[in-house]
């Protein structure tokens, strides 16, 4: 019976989960374990690239995960700011293996996760937010 809700939410309602991170390998392993959970993935390299992912496509993503340290203008703090703001309905999920930031320093709702993370356990902490919603 959860499944199948679970399924009928998946298909009623498209959503896609936007992976921010630089690093090409621990990218294309994140988005292959959210794959294999059934989920619609977009891969963005850094920052700008998923705010123009939302911008063009914000009413189809649910969630937003994304590593702190990134090249750019912006972070991946600023990102889930910013995010936070202009899109509430995307849920937030951050990950770093260089620094647990303060509990202040998340937007409301944020999942901080550190690295190295099981994807298991991210993919988890997907499904979670996404059905929260």
């Amino acid at each position: 019976m959860v499944t199948i809700a679970l399924l009928h939410y998946m298909h009623a309602r498209p959503r896609f989960i936007i992976v921010v991170e630089d690093e090409l390998l621990i990218r294309m392993l994140a988005a292959e374990a959210l794959t294999g959970a059934g989920f619609s993935v977009i891969e963005a390299d850094h920052a700008d690239a998923a705010l123009a992912i939302l911008q063009a496509r914000a009413d189809e993503i649910g969630a937003l995960f994304t590593d702190v340290n990134m090249p750019g203008a912006m972070d991946g703090l600023e990102l889930a700011r910013h995010a936070s703001t202009r899109w509430p309905w995307v849920r937030l999920l951050v990950a770093s293996g260089r620094l647990q930031p303060a509990f202040t320093a998340l937007p409301s709702g944020c999942i901080f996760l550190p690295k190295p993370y099981d994807p298991d356990c991210m993919v988890s902490q997907i499904r979670d937010l996404t059905m929260a919603g």
